[in-house]
């Protein structure tokens, strides 16, 4: 009689150790979704909601316990900075107000994700996980991906690994930083990529998997407070292409933008009359980023100033005759854009003229951030 009772008591213990594991998960830690619109929710016929975008992912509550609030509903092109402020502020205040919350989903629409991705990588001061997620497809599309962007987001959103990463964009299994990450394809799913750095992680069935960090400050770290900052500088992107003329700089310059970001032909050179155009905003105070088009590279401080090299498309000097100098740029008025994409570029700079007009300083900040 003895041996059935001892199976009976391992086969109890059995029973209690593999329910235990069920009691831990059954209390995953809250994610609150923040959702803002985009294509993930741009339903024909009408927008999902936030709440309605959470009932898309039956499994999420394997992996954490949602919630969700309705921020706007809107595309992402339509998203104003104001906007992005108020965002900004309502994502900290969570932070501040529940330290029991695990991490943020952020929806946006793609055209303009890596935007709002990086200014909340920028302005949100809390190591804890931010995952902004969107689609390629809307919701009323055969194949529409939204679901499964979801239901990763939130478990990167989850995971303890996720900590102290900055802002992260979710899509198509993949984990990239918000600083590194851009749209690279108008249509593809697999259209969020970080050249020439690569992904952080992946999301595979079985676990969130992260290769790496990025070495940049951001999010805890970052020293960009817009809790009473109410508008932000205009700063204007302008592209350099053959023969360009430098008249639209000025009328920049004269429509009251603060700053400058100039996306370059190769490592710096621009064209036309640029030159003449850039000497006009440096005379005005206008702080000016020198970026590339080239999609990577890097820009430093001294490319950035003007001084490494002459216009881009210039005619050579005849035999026996002088070439026409372009018009001198101060030094202290021209900064090195690093390795930020232009339009990156453009959201660092706004915030940085919200602390300092001071190009040494906002070159400092380009190299930290």
């Amino acid at each position: 009689m003895r041996v059935p009772r001892l199976h009976l008591v391992v086969a109890l213990l059995g029973v209690w150790l593999g329910c235990a594991p069920l009691a831990r998960a059954a209390d995953p830690p809250a994610v609150r979704l923040v959702a803002t619109g985009g294509t993930i929710s741009n339903r024909t016929g009408g927008r999902l909601t936030a709440d309605e975008l959470v009932g898309l992912v039956p499994d999420v509550r394997r992996y954490a316990t949602p919630e969700s609030e309705q921020f706007a509903n809107t595309s992402s092109s339509d998203m104003s900075l104001a906007q992005w402020l108020q965002l900004a502020r309502r994502l900290n205040e969570l932070f501040a107000t529940r330290p029991d919350l695990g991490g943020l989903v952020v929806t946006s629409g793609t055209d303009t994700l890596e935007e709002l991705a990086y200014f909340l990588n920028l302005t949100v001061r809390d190591a804890r996980p931010v995952v902004v997620v969107g689609s390629m497809r809307n919701p009323s599309t055969l194949g529409f991906e939204g679901a499964a962007n979801l239901l990763e987001a939130f478990r990167v959103a989850a995971s303890p690994d996720a900590k102290g990463k900055g802002v992260l964009v979710v899509l198509n299994d993949e984990i990239n930083a918000a600083r590194e990450v851009t749209k690279t394809d108008a249509l593809r799913l697999q259209t969020f990529q970080s050249r020439p750095t690569g992904v952080l992680g992946v999301v595979d069935s079985d676990r969130v998997v992260f290769y790496r960090a990025s070495l940049k400050r951001h999010t805890a770290q970052s020293e960009f407070d817009v809790s009473a900052i109410t508008d932000l500088p205009r700063v204007d992107v302008v592209m350099v292409y053959q023969g360009a003329s430098g008249d639209v700089i000025k009328a920049i310059v004269d429509q009251g933008a603060r700053g400058i970001v100039i996306a370059s032909a190769g490592a710096g050179a621009t064209s036309g009359t640029q030159s003449e155009g850039l000497a006009y905003a440096a005379e005005k105070g206008v702080v000016v980023v020198t970026t590339t088009r080239a999609g990577s590279g890097r820009i430093s401080g001294m490319r950035g100033s003007g001084l490494a090299g002459g216009r881009a498309g210039a005619a050579p000097a005849a035999a026996g005759t002088q070439a026409a100098a372009a018009p001198a740029r101060p030094r202290r008025a021209f900064v090195g854009g690093e390795d930020l994409a232009p339009i990156k570029a453009r959201i660092l700079l706004m915030l940085a003229l919200t602390k300092t007009k001071d190009p040494a300083e906002i070159q400092r900040m380009f190299l930290e951030y």
